[in-house]
């Protein structure tokens, strides 16, 4: 263990964080992909084998993320951005529909599709990381600095916001804190978010999927429940089926649990192995289990938080604080969603729920969290040699 320990760099509790999280991982998902595989006529070893090998390319790829220096990720966020505007307009024409959502694009060489917001979350977090960076001499003037800036977080907010509202408002908000850590004016953010807040009105109201999100929002504050004999809610006569059902598995799985494996309500959420994972993990391990989820991901926000602080580079702080606020938010909105603190998203809790590009992207960011991490750690080993081994100062004729 040492050994493995030795070649990785960086901040050593945030791999033993992603090993936990990736290993229960593989624990819920096994346990809630029953009936899809039933439903898809395959064996859940399939699910299991197949989500393990995803995991196992992220790891890879978060290992391979953490040896290349953060900084060169400042000239590939530009190269990223100008990929990222197309995908999202590609996504929005051409892409996927799954309950009139266009969120996939299917590569057409393997045949394999991808979430292209994913991609955009990193994109505009490198993004603005490196602008944020650079600007900072000129930071209060808006044509130079604000208007660019702003121009990227608005177009990649709409673009994402037609077909997954949940994502682009964290995404947007998560743009908001690292430009209010880089001192942009308050009163420019706040034209900004009265700017935005109009956008995202009109998307709710006008927008392809209007009828979901008010279904959505409406299910959210009229909370009245139809449960049959059974104890479940039928999707028939209730718009909170997905809500409601969500509870059930929370308040029947008590303080310890009902053991893995042993969860009722996998066979009635449409989505308990991604959106819904959460509220099965407290059913099957208790309110302890979900204490314990909680915890580690508050203590992977604290560990990058840690980071920040000591990074010497604004661009570093910046890509670190963006990167582990987008990670903690999701997984908090996740959270919320199944203990019925919001309207129903299809929000994945990060590195926990199945799904190949959350994961994989998931896996790029902490890489890059590592990368910084790993350049503090160096820049510190540093200063200590150098105050160990200092220059003897040589007296002439004391002899």
């Amino acid at each position: 263990m040492e050994q493995i320990f030795s070649k990785l760099k960086g901040d050593k509790w945030i791999w033993i964080i992603v090993l936990i999280l990736s290993g229960w991982s593989l624990l819920a998902v096994y346990s809630s992909v029953g009936t899809l595989a039933y439903k898809e006529g395959k064996g859940t070893e399939l699910y299991l084998f197949k989500h393990f090998a995803i995991i196992a390319v992220g790891l890879v790829l978060m290992y391979l993320s953490h040896k290349l220096d953060y900084r060169y990720y400042a000239g590939i966020s530009k190269l990223l951005m100008i990929i990222t505007i197309p995908l999202l307009l590609a996504t929005l024409i051409f892409g996927d529909s799954i309950n009139q959502a266009n969120r996939w694009l299917t590569i057409p060489v393997i045949n394999q599709s991808f979430q292209t917001s994913d991609l955009a979350k990193l994109a505009l977090i490198t993004f603005l990381a490196r602008m944020l960076s650079r600007k900072q001499e000129e930071i209060k003037d808006v044509k130079k600095s604000f208007v660019p800036i702003m121009g990227a977080v608005c177009a990649v907010f709409v673009l994402i916001a037609v077909a997954n509202m949940s994502t682009a408002v964290m995404l947007f908000g998560v743009s908001i804190l690292l430009l209010l850590i880089g001192r942009i004016s308050f009163k420019q953010i706040t034209i900004v978010c009265i700017g935005c807040g109009i956008l995202l009105m009109l998307v709710a109201f006008l927008g392809p999927r209007r009828a979901t999100y008010m279904s959505r929002i409406e299910g959210f504050f009229h909370t009245e429940e139809a449960i049959d004999g059974s104890g479940a809610v039928p999707f028939q006569e209730d718009k909170n089926f997905q809500a409601n059902n969500s509870k059930i598995a929370i308040a029947t799985g008590g303080f310890f649990g009902k053991g893995w494996g042993n969860s009722v309500q996998r066979n009635v959420l449409p989505h308990p192995y991604s959106d819904f994972i959460f509220a099965i993990i407290i059913e099957e391990y208790g309110t302890v289990g979900g204490f314990v989820l909680l915890t580690l991901y508050l203590a992977l926000m604290y560990r990058i938080i840690r980071i920040v602080t000591l990074s010497p580079r604004a661009f570093g702080a910046f890509l670190a604080a963006g990167l582990g606020f987008s990670l903690t938010i999701q997984a908090l909105a996740n959270m919320a969603v199944a203990v019925g603190l919001g309207p129903v998203t299809g929000v994945p809790l990060p590195l926990v729920s199945m799904g190949g590009t959350s994961i994989l992207f998931t896996s790029v960011a902490l890489g890059i969290i590592l990368s910084v991490s790993r350049n503090v750690e160096e820049l510190k080993g540093k200063e200590e040699l150098n105050d160990v081994v200092k220059p003897r100062r040589v007296v002439v004729g004391s002899i």
